[in-house]
């Protein structure tokens, strides 16, 4: 069994008579500790995807698996449990509380999770050590970034999602983000899915998931991954 398992699942959505079906035989899986790069255009499905993965939203049909666990039979006070203790999400904007710290903002995690990292560690882990007591408004927006990578990671979630996590940034600090999420799924073993529009992100993921239309067009492993730094978009 793969770490995560997506069996048939459909998600349909219905406003009066309108149907509209945002994923409609979604196949795919993953396996623990790899990096993967969900990529298609805008009304692909990505977003469904990362919603569903994520526990913020229940499929209509189909399976969905993360470590053995059913995660399309879960109610809502399960899915809460869920997304606290096994998920560590990293969105496009950072979603920091601004007048917390950046070690306060990270400490977070520890209120909400069962076996929470030390904050500071994670912090250190992403490069800001020296950072630690600056408010979000003092810091650049890849520092902002890395402080929302360390909160995740400060949960030790078992999947890290992140959803466009440069589309908000410039190309340089675009590519010290990707190349930090790349170090993180390497050097931590956890495992790291990444939604984007963006295809040259496809060439550091170790599997890359196509997806069109509501269905994965392909699914491919990648023997040798680029390294983060060596990719141009």
């Amino acid at each position: 069994m793969s770490f995560v398992e997506f069996e048939d699942v459909r998600k349909v959505y219905r406003t009066g008579e309108v149907e509209v079906r945002a994923l409609d035989g979604m196949s795919f899986s993953i396996e623990r500790g790899e990096l993967a790069v969900i990529v298609g255009p805008s009304g692909a499905g990505k977003t469904t995807v990362l919603n569903l993965l994520g526990g913020m939203d229940s499929c209509t049909s189909g399976t969905i698996r993360l470590d053995g666990r059913l995660v399309s039979a879960m109610d809502e006070r399960a899915l809460t449990q869920y997304r606290r203790h096994d998920v560590g999400f990293v969105f496009q904007f950072y979603n920091l509380v601004q007048n917390l710290t950046a070690l306060e903002n990270v400490e977070l995690a520890s209120q909400i999770c069962r076996d929470p990292l030390p904050a500071a560690d994670v912090l250190a882990q992403v490069g800001l050590a020296d950072r630690r007591d600056n408010f979000p408004a003092q810091l650049s927006g890849g520092e902002q970034q890395r402080v929302a990578i360390a909160r995740a990671l400060a949960k030790n979630p078992k999947l890290l999602l992140c959803d466009e996590p440069t589309g908000a940034l410039d190309y340089r600090t675009g590519k010290q983000i990707l190349g930090l999420l790349q170090t993180t799924c390497r050097n931590t073993g956890h495992t790291v899915v990444i939604v984007t529009h963006n295809l040259a992100f496809t060439q550091i993921a170790d599997r890359v998931i196509r997806v069109r239309e509501g269905r994965a067009a392909s699914v491919k492993t990648n023997l040798h991954p680029a390294d983060a730094q060596t990719v141009e978009w």
